[in-house]
């Protein structure tokens, strides 16, 4: 049985994770600022958060996933937060508060199977407490509680499938080429 603590080797991991997915996620608001621009004039403009919020939760699950340890994907995803916020993308320091948001979205995924299952269920419950906990954050932080409800219906859903492709499947293919490529263990 691993034992349940950090060594050199997972740090660095976590650190690699970060500084590749927080230029990942600079890049991302490029694509999120284009979509906002194209769906604006259509009344769907908002809906760009929700269509690219899966982009923006992939280290956590990577690093859930490959370092299978309590807290690794909370950490991914707020150093992912922190390189992006170092980069100087548009959010600054509102980074790390939403990178600290989804990093606990995306633990509880893992928390749920007390962190012995890592699969197919468990690439559903992280995306599935990932899209329901930033959605709820959204609902706070950007006003999505002035949204018409047939709006929320399609953003939730919309983010859903985000979050399942980016998040969930992407990084499961991710890890699943990794074990194969004999670069972490299955």
């Amino acid at each position: 049985m691993r034992n349940k603590t950090f060594h050199l080797r997972d740090i660095i991991l976590l650190a690699l994770i970060a500084i590749i997915f927080g230029v990942i996620y600079y890049a991302a608001a490029f694509v999120y600022n284009g979509l906002t621009v194209l769906l604006t004039p259509v009344g769907y403009g908002p809906m760009a958060n929700d269509i690219t919020m899966g982009i923006w939760c992939m280290a956590g699950p990577l690093a859930g996933f490959i370092l299978r340890l309590p807290g690794a994907a909370f950490l991914g995803e707020f150093l992912g937060a922190a390189v992006e916020m170092f980069l100087g993308d548009q959010w600054g320091a509102a980074n790390l508060i939403s990178g600290a948001v989804q990093g606990i979205a995306t633990e509880l995924g893992f928390t749920v199977t007390f962190y012995k299952l890592y699969n197919w269920l468990t690439v559903v419950l992280t995306s599935l407490f990932a899209t329901l906990v930033t959605f709820g954050w959204d609902w706070f932080r950007n006003g999505y509680s002035h949204f018409a409800p047939h709006m929320l219906v399609i953003m939730l859903v919309v983010r859903f499938v985000s979050m399942l492709v980016f998040s969930g499947i992407l990084v499961k293919l991710i890890v699943n080429m990794l074990v194969r490529a004999h670069v972490t263990k299955g």
